[in-house]
């Protein structure tokens, strides 16, 4: 439901002048409410919890946490005792008290352009209802982990609310990942039954998930823990006059009937024929607002992938605010993430933030250059976006096209713009402010982790100012700090590491398995405050406000550089596509720059060249700025929603083959590539 009790809706709304900074319309308004929500959170909060569903009250505080190890174990409570279901929530409430069961839930775009299906939101409550019912029948119940490997169609939403609907905790994993992570992920989170699907294309590529899937179950078995059922949804080999339209993605435009999907009488069932005869009506499990909601994974420095674990009723709340205000949702809005559901930006701004706020969502299962690059603003003319959310990979991607592409289409209907996943270089930001919004677009730039659950640093239209490739502020109750290296909290313009004071209702509770490594992890670096692990930062905190500028630091000769003004800098040259900078130990500088350089098609790294760049570099910020190194990159190492891996990067640099987990890869080929493009300077 429509969290609008705090702010009210019309405190912020797009259309304000961008060009003044500190003149933002509802600034001020901003600025008060900020302070409300850290000073009196439980009131703040609380206000929102009443336009939610409750089976029963809350008991005792309304959060309550401990963030200092030295004081006991670490823990955040968020109406503790109160019972409530998300799924009653996002779907029941939406069409049964609101009134919009006839409204479009989703627009399902398909890899082939024309291949398309809509679904309001009675369907959806509909076919979530049966599903829970499919999954009761299989012997899941409350609490039971669930896997789901399937595509970006509408099954894959139908699977995650239905585990919801009953109490049940699924734990999605990317359908580009190995049977070895799935296998591993299966296996941490002691799954008791996996959901998947026969194939899909992503792109011209045709992907065999039953066969990975398969793989991974044997693995599992080897493994001493064999999963009983798989549930598989025929997605490209089905039979097209036995899909009833209303309860499947329609058949795929180019089908595979011959795909060959292994199957085990023993184990596999299929999607469709569950279905059968099966009630439409469910009635929902009534959890406890801590009671565990999802597991999702998130790759480590080292070790094996961690389990973050969110519970129902502070992420309920989190998602849907944050939702609601930093993309300024208003119910006639078209809203679209480009993120895949199998990372925790498709779980917030997909899945849940949306469908609580009654949102029309679009949900992608293509590429953003097939059939052609300009692939997504057809979608966005078709279906008349207003908030768009993709990231600066795909921005910069799209950029090496030029503007003609997108000028081919209007996208007038657009209102907001907003980046995820890393930051952005102001190139890009300015690009897509410029091209893309036509300069009248706010964007926004949001800083948030999969353990945060949902934005924790952005502006919001029209009330905050913004700042190209930079410039973020705190969102409602979020508490954020800057320390150094003794843990002594910064003030003014200075360097250290990112943490938080207090917790938010949305941030996760622990990592699955295993509470240690959590307050290990996040906590016991500075007793009292979560660490976010990211690098240190470089930030300018101007009394209530944060210029939180989310950028990797380098310090050399004691001079801290930002790697993202050298990066800037670096693809400011034509030949130069994309640029990733990192440090390198140093003898004598303490550290130096290491960059990697993606050359534009045609053109050949030569000393020549990285003369050009180094003195580009020098021109652009200064001598102490020039890189040490600088490689040919014809790849970079990306995670598959796109996010350079700044850490694999840092060991290639420093020549280490131990890499850690590198799960999350997208192109793996391209670590040997990069080892032997190595500049092997001294150490």
């Amino acid at each position: 439901m429509i969290p609008d009790k705090a702010p009210k809706e019309d405190v912020f709304h797009a259309g304000g002048d961008l060009k003044k900074d500190a003149h933002v319309p509802n600034f001020e308004k901003y600025k008060e409410l900020y302070l409300q929500s850290i000073e009196h959170p439980d009131e703040f909060w609380g206000d929102i919890a009443k336009d939610f569903y409750w089976k029963s009250k809350h008991t005792g505080q309304f959060m309550d946490y401990n963030f200092d190890v030295t004081k006991g174990e670490i823990y955040i409570k968020c109406m503790e005792g109160a019972t409530t279901n998300i799924c009653y929530n996002v779907l029941d409430c939406n069409v049964h008290e609101r009134g919009l069961g006839d409204k479009v839930a989703f627009y399902w775009e398909g890899n082939e352009p024309g291949d398309e299906m809509t679904v309001t939101y009675r369907e959806l409550l509909q076919q979530v209802c049966q599903f829970a019912n499919v999954l009761k029948s299989q012997g899941v119940k409350k609490g039971d982990r669930v896997s789901i490997y399937m595509p970006m169609v509408v099954e894959l939403v139908v699977a995650m609310l239905a585990c919801v609907r009953i109490g049940a905790v699924h734990s999605i994993v990317f359908a580009g990942f190995s049977a070895e992570s799935l296998c591993e992920r299966i296996l941490d989170s002691q799954c008791s039954l996996l959901i998947t699907a026969d194939g899909f294309y992503r792109g011209d590529k045709l992907i065999n998930l039953k066969v990975i899937a398969d793989d991974a179950l044997q693995k599992c078995r080897d493994k001493s823990f064999p999963v009983q059922r798989c549930i598989m949804l025929k997605h490209l080999s089905k039979e097209v006059e036995a899909i009833p339209l209303s309860s499947q993605s329609p058949p795929a435009k180019r089908p595979c009937p011959d795909l060959q999907v292994p199957w085990n009488p023993e184990v596999d069932q299929c999607w469709l024929s569950l279905l059968s005869g099966v009630s439409e009506e469910c009635e929902p499990e009534w959890c406890d607002s801590e009671d565990p909601l999802f597991i999702l994974y998130t790759s480590g420095s080292t070790g094996k992938p961690k389990g973050v674990l969110h519970t129902i009723g502070g992420y309920m709340l989190y998602v849907a605010t944050t939702f609601k205000l930093v993309f300024d949702y208003h119910p006639e809005d078209v809203y679209w993430c480009t993120a895949d559901i199998g990372w925790i930006t498709g779980h917030s701004y997909i899945t849940y933030g949306p469908l609580a706020n009654g949102a029309t969502s679009v949900l992608f299962e293509g590429l953003p250059t097939y059939p052609d690059v300009s692939r997504m603003w057809e979608i966005v003319d078709k279906y008349q976006v207003t908030k768009f959310y993709t990231a600066p990979t795909a921005i910069r991607l799209l950029m090496k096209y030029g503007s003609e592409p997108v000028q081919k289409y209007k996208r007038d209907s657009l209102k907001v713009l907003g980046t995820v996943g890393e930051p952005i270089n102001p190139e890009a930001w300015q690009w897509y402010y410029s091209v893309v919004g036509e300069k009248r677009c706010p964007v926004v730039d949001t800083f948030w982790q999969t353990e945060t659950g949902g934005h924790v640093l952005t502006p919001l239209p029209a009330a905050t100012p913004m700042k190209p490739g930079s410039a973020t502020f705190p969102f409602f109750g979020v508490v954020p700090a800057i320390l150094n290296e003794s843990g002594e909290e910064l003030e003014g313009p200075s360097e250290g590491y990112l943490v938080f004071k207090q917790p938010w209702p949305g941030v996760m509770r622990t990592v699955f398995g295993n509470h240690q490594r959590f307050e290990t992890t996040y906590f016991e670096q500075f007793p009292g405050y979560y660490v976010t692990g990211d690098a240190p930062l470089m930030t300018d905190i101007s009394g209530l406000l944060y210029y939180m500028i989310i950028l990797w630091v380098v310090c050399t000769s004691g001079h801290l550089l930002s790697t993202a003004e050298v990066e800037s800098a670096l693809v400011e040259h034509e030949a130069v596509v994309e640029a990733a900078v990192v440090s390198r130990p140093h003898p004598v500088k303490g550290e130096s720059l290491y960059c990697f350089v993606t050359l534009t098609d045609g053109v050949s790294f030569s000393r020549t060249l990285e003369a050009q760049l180094k003195k580009q570099v020098r021109e652009k910020i200064g001598a102490i700025a020039t890189p040490d190194f600088i490689q040919n990159a014809p790849g970079l190492p990306k995670t598959r929603s796109g996010k350079i891996m700044r850490r694999v990067l840092r060991k290639i640099a420093r020549n280490e083959r131990d890499l850690g987990d590198v799960s999350t890869l997208a192109d793996s080929s391209v670590i040997e590539l990069l080892f032997q493009n190595h500049c092997c300077g001294a150490m």
